[in-house]
């Protein structure tokens, strides 16, 4: 799924989960785009000879979709025809720096090639601690996620986050959602993106400076030499030695200096032009062969890293939208639901209704995988030591809570942080209410039950996950839409 794709993708999801009253899209909408989808995943297989993938499926249904919508609101047609993010910058901030290079030396003598010429020096010396300071960066362990900030990245991915007028509610949620969730999906591709720019910038600049530099030399005659009130003229020689030995080396055609041609170059002796010709092709290599070469393997290296990303987008399509759709059209596996209750024990009823919430949420061929109760008090670590918290093939963990329960830090709070930190993809919370209604009756509940809601919805929102209020006992009176409940963030 090339980055396109998975931008559509995600569009529709972002809106079908805002449109939870089908209010943009209606049922023989999403049906009619599914059926539509299918049949032409199917066509699609069979003039390739391979079988019906869940990438076909699904963008067959986004492109569907998307050109309904568009028909319907000129705003939204607009809104998908622009194109995301500060495009102009990739070819903008190269074309800067070339500039920027080939003027950056006016600020010493036009006419003079200067051995300790300040700008030169800098380029040289500021590559030379980049480089150093990348070889550092890939030693350090852990994640590293560089130097640009999330809002830069933000702005890259999806420019100003100003929506179009004359929406529909809920399609102004669902785009407002997709900015953001695009912009978490997108920040890989984007690094690679700014980190290729960065490195055909830098090499621009040297570029520039480097064509500047022979430019000038064509119609001017460079008078050659240096000063200094703190080094003398053993110390330049050391240092242009040291400067100029890789370009020399590498080139052996460059001709070399003595101490006492150094010495004789201060405040600039000598004014034939093969000695200005010397010194400028010193230069000139050294800033090819210190900036331009590496900087433009480095952008190679983005800019491969880049281009693979947008061909395959690192889409997650095991969560619970994207493998209900998939159930429809038998593509995949069936996707597992790992249920871990704490102090909470589930009866038959009960666990017939996780079954058929599993079913809703995951689709028809979804399959439970109910753990052992985990008692109150207990210790998680010492509860779920033999749960095989990275056990492949789960699709989503869920921990159930009983709403009869008061949610308590130091017990419910330490089980959720014990999971959240050590499940990859995630943890959905589900909060059963029926023992709370069982418990007071039909008469009178709904304050009980909404004010007991609201407390653990705020909990849940503490510990960095949302709840999921079902009834185990009627799985229908809270149904799980397409795109909504059990949402776990994307793996990246």
């Amino acid at each position: 799924m090339n980055e396109q794709v998975a931008r559509n993708v995600v569009l529709v999801r972002a809106i079908e989960s805002a449109d939870a009253n089908h209010e943009v899209l209606s049922d023989d909408d999403r049906k009619y785009a599914s059926r539509s989808a299918k049949e032409l995943a199917a066509w699609q297989a069979a003039d390739s000879k391979t079988a019906v993938t869940q990438h076909h499926f699904l963008q067959q249904r986004s492109e569907q979709i998307l050109k309904r919508l568009g028909e319907r609101s000129p705003a939204f047609a607009a809104f998908h025809k622009r194109r995301l993010g500060l495009g102009g910058v990739w070819l903008a901030l190269p074309f800067l720096a070339l500039i920027a290079g080939a003027v950056i030396d006016r600020i010493a003598d036009p006419h003079r090639v200067d051995l300790l010429s300040a700008p030169f020096l800098l380029i040289i010396g500021w590559n030379l601690l980049v480089y150093l300071g990348m070889l550092v960066w890939a030693m350090v362990p852990g994640k590293r996620h560089g130097w640009a900030g999330p809002n830069l990245l933000r702005r890259l991915s999806v420019g100003k986050a100003a929506l179009p007028r004359k929406l529909p509610a809920p399609m102004a949620a669902g785009l407002t959602a997709f900015m953001s969730e695009w912009a978490a999906l997108s920040e890989p591709l984007t690094r690679a993106r700014l980190s290729r720019t960065i490195h055909l910038a830098a090499a621009c600049f040297a570029l520039g400076a480097i064509a500047s530099l022979y430019a000038r030399g064509l119609l001017n005659q460079y008078v050659v030499g240096w000063e200094s009130t703190f080094l003398d003229g053993r110390q330049v020689h050391t240092l242009l030695s040291w400067l100029f030995m890789p370009a020399m080396n590498a080139f052996p055609f460059l001709q070399g200096f003595s101490l006492a041609e150094v010495e004789l170059l201060r405040h600039g002796r000598t004014l034939t032009a093969a000695s200005g010709a010397r010194w400028v092709h010193l230069y000139g290599a050294t800033l090819l062969l210190l900036v331009v070469l590496p900087r433009l393997v480095l952008a190679g290296f983005a800019a491969w890293r880049a281009r693979r990303l947008a061909r395959n987008f690192p889409l997650d399509l095991d969560q619970p939208y994207y493998r209900k759709l998939a159930d429809s059209i038998g593509a995949g596996t069936p996707a597992l639901l790992r249920v871990l209750p704490y102090s909470y024990t589930l009866d038959e009823a009960r666990d017939r209704g996780l079954w058929a919430i599993a079913a809703s949420a995951l689709g028809a061929q979804a399959r439970v995988q109910l753990r052992p109760t985990s008692a109150y008090g207990v210790e998680p670590k010492e509860a779920l030591h033999d749960a095989g918290l990275d056990e492949p093939g789960v699709t989503v963990t869920a921990v159930l809570f009983s709403l009869a329960a008061t949610p308590e830090k130091e017990n419910h709070g330490a089980f959720l942080d014990y999971l959240s930190k050590r499940v990859k993809r995630g943890v959905a919370v589900l909060v059963d209410e029926s023992p709370l209604v069982e418990r007071i009756g039909d008469q009178g509940n709904a304050a009980r039950v909404a004010e007991r809601s609201a407390l653990w919805r705020q909990f849940c929102s503490f510990h960095g996950t949302s709840a999921t209020f079902v009834n185990l006992l009627q799985p229908d009176k809270y149904p799980i839409e397409l795109g909504a409940g059990l949402s776990l963030p994307e793996l990246r």
